[in-house]
C-alpha cells in the first residue's frame, strides 16, 4: 500500500504504517479520507500532541505518558470529562 501526496508516493510496510515519517498536514488528511474518517478539531489535538512528542523524542509516546500528556491538554482547552475520548 502506497498514498499519493502532493504527486510523491510514500510507501507504507504489509500493516499500512508510514515507512518514513511524514509531519506535514496533507498527508495526515489523505491518510484520513483513506480511512473515511473526517477529521474534526479533536483529532488535530491529538495528531499535534503526538507529531510534536515525535519531533522533540524521536518517538511517540508509551500510552501511559499519552494519556497524561493529552489530559494536560485538553485541560488547558476546558473539555468537560464528558465530551473526552477517553
Amino acid at each position: 500500500m502506497t498514498y499519493i501526496v502532493n504527486g510523491v508516493e510514500l510507501e507504507t510496510d504489509a500493516e499500512g504504517y508510514l515507512l518514513e515519517p511524514s509531519f506535514d498536514d496533507e498527508t495526515v488528511n489523505v491518510i484520513a479520507a483513506a480511512e473515511n474518517i473526517t477529521l474534526t478539531d479533536a483529532h488535530w489535538e491529538v495528531i499535534n500532541y503526538l507529531r510534536n512528542q515525535y519531533r522533540e523524542e524521536g518517538a511517540t509516546p508509551n500510552f501511559r505518558n499519552m494519556v497524561k500528556g493529552m489530559d494536560e491538554i485538553l485541560s488547558l482547552i476546558h473539555i468537560s470529562e464528558h465530551t473526552r475520548p477517553y
